[in-house]
């Protein structure tokens, strides 16, 4: 059985949920999306977003973003409230064209430092090469993002988020749209940078295998509107140790957990049909 974290308060966070809750308007009123959700991730932690498609994972990350405003609760930052988007929260999405069509590689990474940071043009491409070489492009620092795979755009959307030294970074699903192979590949790369670069990670997926191979951490969440289930502590786990019966009863748990809610959530919307208007 896994450990759950319920009751663990990280010693220094790098941010903070505090009981969010968001709603959207919409024709017919109001939609509740995320609904008294909290959860916390020190320095270095890799925190993973879980649950079904619709449970408000991708509306989470982006309130930590700062693109969206919670409806209630409160987002922290090294313990100071987070309003609005900085630049020590990068967020890479699913989608691959996330780069400039008419800059060359090198360019797309080069292009925050010039814009936000001011550097010189010499620094900038010279930081953009040191990221690209992190990430294995160093043999397509010229090219244009159309001639680069899927693979390669994610990568280089991920050296474009380390040339700024960012130390949070937000990833919303961003292999899910890869074959099998790729997927593996750029998962063990990430983690590689995560333990070289000491980042903090929020990473969100619909696949139990991969939360708990990234995360330190996996929060679990219901069916719409998205609730906290609960924590569990995953650190334990690693690529290379994705089999076995460990492993297998770990999924099994979460899996279980989820059917449990999903069925909980169905009695209750039968529940609802059935009473009296």
């Amino acid at each position: 059985m896994l450990a759950r974290t319920d009751d663990f308060t990280p010693a220094r966070p790098a941010f903070e949920a505090r009981n969010l809750t968001l709603d959207y308007r919409t024709s017919n009123g109001s939609l509740r999306a995320v609904d008294d959700v909290s959860f916390t991730a020190c320095e270095g932690e890799r925190l993973v977003l879980l649950g079904r498609s619709g449970c408000g994972k991708s509306s989470i990350l982006k309130m930590l973003a700062g693109f969206i405003a919670p409806t209630e609760g409160n987002i922290f930052v090294r313990g100071r409230p987070a309003r609005g988007a900085g630049p020590d929260r990068i967020v890479i999405f699913q989608e691959f064209d996330q780069l400039l069509p008419w800059k060359t590689v090198r360019e797309n990474v080069a292009f925050p430092l010039r814009v936000a940071e001011g550097v010189s043009r010499a620094e900038a491409r010279d930081r953009a090469a040191e990221a690209l070489r992190k990430v294995g492009l160093e043999r397509a620092i010229d090219v244009f993002p159309h001639t680069l795979s899927g693979g390669m755009k994610q990568r280089a959307a991920i050296a474009r988020a380390l040339v700024t030294n960012t130390d949070i970074l937000l990833m919303d699903e961003p292999f899910a749209a890869l074959d099998a192979l790729t997927r593996r590949r750029l998962q063990e790369d990430l983690l590689a940078l995560a333990e070289e670069e000491g980042f903090t990670l929020l990473f969100v997926t619909h696949s139990i295998e991969e939360a708990i191979l990234v995360g330190t951490k996996l929060h679990l969440l219901s069916a719409h509107p998205g609730r906290t289930i609960t924590t569990f502590d995953t650190a334990e786990f690693r690529l290379g140790n994705a089999s076995g019966d460990r492993f297998d009863s770990v999924v099994s748990e979460v899996n279980g957990l989820l059917f449990d809610e999903r069925q909980r959530h169905q009695d209750r919307e039968d529940s609802h049909k059935k009473e009296p208007a």
